[in-house]
């Protein structure tokens, strides 16, 4: 194999095919990137962990086709490292990958093309199409709710489903871990009808948000049961599913909070962020004091004292004292985009149901704390 290509287009083919390798693996193999030289002027770059692979095409001038397999971070390494705008020769032969950029020389080791897995696919009958902007607003929306603890592996990852709300037919995306649930609804595109309820896995969620940030159209979505393939233009990537059951997320959503507190979320965040700053790690509890058209957030730590502040809001009902887990709160007032959020309260002990109002496409709902 042997090929040139420019040190900026191979380092951004690498940034995003090197980011699935672990760093640390005891298959050889897998830490190898997969360098495919073809006659049409292209190489491949692939990259995988056995759960998920990232297939990217890009340009090159290529005097022999072939294909290799080489380390992928430091190969990374050297890319980020050459002067820019120089050219990269790459040139495999027995056994080792040398590469070449000005006054630049090195040599790597290579293990056979044949010796590298590729996921395979299989049949994926649901096709569909999504706008890159609309699969980054689910993915914003809910990933901070993912679940991180390896023993509900089922709450690892982003649930996707299908559903009809009040006669709409929808795209369902939502996320929890337990103490905060995160949902987002958008229009079912078409081609999604008879899709399977899945849980893309947090690993891929990350890959792909990185992703999305260079596609400005659509993405083409296809899936099975058990694996998904996006499709953004140069990259494929492709992953295995959760194979586990998601819990009927719905059940949680309070219908009868009848005590409603209207707010700025940049007024309220900025005040849980001043207040909590001395609470203690362990907890991190807030206490929000409602009463009419005013808000008393307060934290009280033994080991670090007291804060208290005072934030507006528009608040009619009957006075109720909760309290939050004020790094939960800020991930999701973060993610409040107009100037109003709707805090629907029913009691201290009860779930909370935050939203920009019941129109918007994501709701949140967050469960309270003993302060």
């Amino acid at each position: 194999m042997k090929a040139t290509i420019e040190r900026a287009t191979l380092l951004k083919g690498l940034s995003h095919v090197q980011s699935v390798v672990e760093r640390r693996n005891t298959i050889p193999i897998l830490s190898n990137v997969l360098i495919e030289a073809s006659a049409e002027g292209t190489i491949r770059l692939m990259a995988t962990d056995l759960d998920l692979q990232i297939d990217e095409t890009v340009a090159a001038a290529v005097d022999q086709p072939g294909a290799i397999t080489v380390s992928a971070h430091t190969l990374f390494d050297i890319a980020r490292k050459l002067p820019e705008g120089s050219q990269v020769e790459l040139s495999a032969a027995d056994g080792r990958l040398a590469i070449r950029a000005g006054r630049y020389n090195s040599t790597l080791p290579t293990l056979p093309r044949d010796d590298f897995p590729v996921i395979a696919e299989g049949e994926l009958p649901t096709q569909f199409e999504l706008p890159a902007a609309t699969l980054k607003q689910i993915i914003d929306k809910t990933r901070f709710a993912i679940s991180t603890e390896e023993t509900r592996y089922y709450l690892n990852g982003i649930f996707l489903h299908v559903s009809d709300d009040a006669g709409q037919p929808v795209l369902k995306a939502a996320a929890t871990d337990g103490h905060r649930l995160a949902r987002v609804t958008v229009a079912r595109p078409d081609g999604a009808d008879a899709m399977p309820d899945v849980i893309v896995p947090r690993k891929c969620v990350g890959e792909l948000r990185k992703l999305l940030d260079e596609v400005d159209g659509s993405v083409g979505v296809s899936l099975s049961g058990s694996k998904i393939r996006f499709d953004l233009g140069q990259a494929i990537l492709t992953s295995k599913l959760i194979d586990g059951t998601f819990p009927d997320y719905s059940r949680v959503i309070p219908t009868g909070n009848d005590k409603l507190l209207k707010l700025d979320p940049r007024s309220f965040e900025e005040g849980v962020d001043r207040v909590s700053t001395i609470a203690s790690e362990k907890t991190r509890a807030v206490k929000m004091a409602v009463d009419r058209d005013k808000i008393t957030l307060s934290v009280t730590s033994p080991e670090n004292g007291a804060a208290v502040e005072e934030v507006p809001g528009d608040y009619a009902s009957i006075p109720i004292e909760i309290g939050f887990n004020s790094r939960y709160l800020l991930d999701i007032l973060n993610q409040i985009e107009g100037d109003m959020v709707e805090v629907h309260l029913a009691d201290a002990a009860a779930p909370t149901l935050i939203r920009e109002n019941d129109k918007a496409p994501a709701l949140y709902v967050l469960m309270p704390m003993r302060v």
